[in-house]
């Protein structure tokens, strides 16, 4: 038998969600790994990826990291996916940009909020946890007001793989103060990106639960 396209080491629900829904958009043959971040990573995975995180991508038997990488990976070697605008169309750009801005403006103050020992911290006080909140807040804040004027999705009309890399960052606020669905163009576009089957077969396969949300899981 042929190899899969792609094996995904992943952790359910975690950083390895988008890349997961958008391999399903891409229709490739693929296998997952489990990788159980509440232990030590062994040896094997680490030599893959020297950081213990998820996702990691083997293509041809070479591994990639960081889902915003990997995303974008996905979208050039799939263009039939429809997972970005094409390079040089409209809209490549601001995809380009909204991919890199959710990782930074988002992806790395969610790593404070739930690894305080990054910091120093062995848990977060009320102290230590605010500023953190307050800068999620406002990236949430942020993208509401960009898509009051240009929504539905990021790029407009146009679904796109940013759609779910957002949808995973909301979907870890579910437990904050202010979830991400309080915005309400957050949550249409949380609406209508999560009732994508790639989406709910990804979340499917990983035994997800939580995000109740009139279909929403």
């Amino acid at each position: 038998m042929e190899p899969p396209m792609y094996t995904l080491y992943y952790s359910p629900g975690a950083a390895s969600l988008a890349v997961h829904a958008a391999i399903h958009e891409t229709g490739a043959d693929h296998q997952l790994v489990n990788v159980d971040l509440d232990v030590p990573r062994t040896d094997d995975y680490l030599r893959l990826n020297p950081q213990g995180t998820v996702p990691t991508l083997l293509i041809d038997g070479l591994a990639h990291r960081e889902s915003a990488a990997l995303l974008m990976l996905l979208a050039e070697r799939h263009p039939e996916a429809n997972l970005a605008p094409a390079p040089g169309a409209p809209g490549r750009a601001e995809w380009l940009q909204w991919t890199v801005a959710l990782a930074t403006s988002l992806g790395g103050p969610f790593r404070l909020w739930f690894y305080p020992q990054d910091v120093g911290l062995a848990a977060h006080d009320e102290a230590s946890r605010m500023p953190v909140r307050r800068a999620l807040e406002a990236g949430f804040e942020r993208i509401a007001s960009h898509l009051a004027a240009h929504g539905p999705y990021l790029l407009g009309e146009r679904f796109s793989s940013a759609d779910y890399q957002l949808c995973m960052y909301m979907r870890w606020s579910r437990a904050m103060p202010k979830p991400a669905t309080e915005w309400p163009e957050l949550d249409r576009l949380a609406r209508l990106a999560t009732a994508r089957p790639a989406w709910r077969g990804a979340v499917s396969m990983e035994s997800l639960q939580g995000w109740h949300l009139d279909g929403i899981q």
